[in-house]
């Protein structure tokens, strides 16, 4: 059965670079192949034809410029995608280590973002299960790339929406020791208001409508800026450094929008509870 890629020439631009994590077993490598328990692979030698289905899935969402991360195993899986920077979450019920039920389960227990199960498993009973410990999406097998891809689009589109209702339900957005107010345009660190030129403030309230999420400088320049714009997307990197002079905290020493090395910024979530902040890791890339 062939496929044929359809690149889509109008993409959302809010959508572009998201990231989108396949936890499926289909991409378990012949190494780790050889670490399964003679139980699994028996399932294994059936399931190493979903290789060929994992890679087009992943192509298809590559093509349509999402940043795509695999992870084949149930823990590892855990891991990635509670660092924070995941937007959706695409999982396979057939995984090695963990049912794949529980770790949807632990996945809404800790976070928020859309999670799309797929899975041979089409009796009603195990969609019902899936959608009822907080699924959003249940996809039998098989089933089209392009449809795959569909239901990231909407269900991305939707979590964003839904998240900057919550975002403009108030006018102020407010971390320990910053608060923007968007309508007036004003900014202030530790109750002292600090000025900002248009840019400036764009700039620093995307990121901070977005926290804990990696952009590139091309996203930052595409959003703030405009992809029609005339400029340089060098031009970010200079906002951004006044941006963390004008918003220095001597409570906050790391300041609010850090560098994620071969990747981009990110404006960090302050934890004021824990001893002034939360500690973050960041994998150089």
């Amino acid at each position: 059965m062939g496929f044929s890629i359809i690149k889509s020439y109008r993409r959302p631009q809010i959508l572009c670079g998201r990231k989108v994590l396949l936890l499926q077993a289909g991409f378990l490598s012949h190494k780790s192949y050889k670490k399964v328990s003679k139980e699994w692979r028996g399932v294994y030698e059936a399931y190493f034809d979903e290789r060929a289905v994992a890679e087009l899935e992943r192509d298809y969402l590559e093509i349509n410029s999402f940043k795509v991360s695999i992870e084949e195993t149930g823990e590892g899986g855990l891991q990635r995608a509670l660092k924070g920077d995941i937007d959706l979450i695409i999982l396979d019920l057939m995984l090695p280590d963990m049912d794949g039920f529980e770790i949807c389960r632990e996945l809404r227990h800790r976070t928020d973002i859309p999670i799309l199960i797929v899975s041979a498993k089409k009796s009603d009973i195990d969609k019902i299960r899936g959608l009822g410990i907080g699924a959003d999406d249940y996809i039998t097998k098989p089933f089209s790339p392009n449809e795959l891809v569909a239901r990231v689009k909407a269900h991305l589109n939707r979590y964003i929406r839904l998240t900057r209702k919550r975002i403009d339900v108030n006018e102020y957005i407010e971390y320990p020791g910053l608060k923007i107010d968007k309508s007036a345009r004003r900014v202030f660190v530790n109750e002292e208001e600090r000025f900002f030129t248009t840019k400036e403030f764009d700039l620093l309230t995307y990121l901070a409508t977005h926290p804990n999420h990696v952009f590139s400088k091309d996203e930052l320049f595409s959003a703030v800026w405009g992809m029609d714009s005339m400029g340089e997307i060098a031009t970010v990197t200079v906002h951004i450094k006044k941006i963390r002079k004008k918003t220095e905290n001597a409570n906050v020493k790391s300041g609010y929008i850090e560098t994620v090395w071969g990747s981009g910024y990110r404006f960090r979530v302050i934890d004021s509870d824990v001893s002034g902040e939360r500690e973050s890791i960041v994998d150089a890339i």
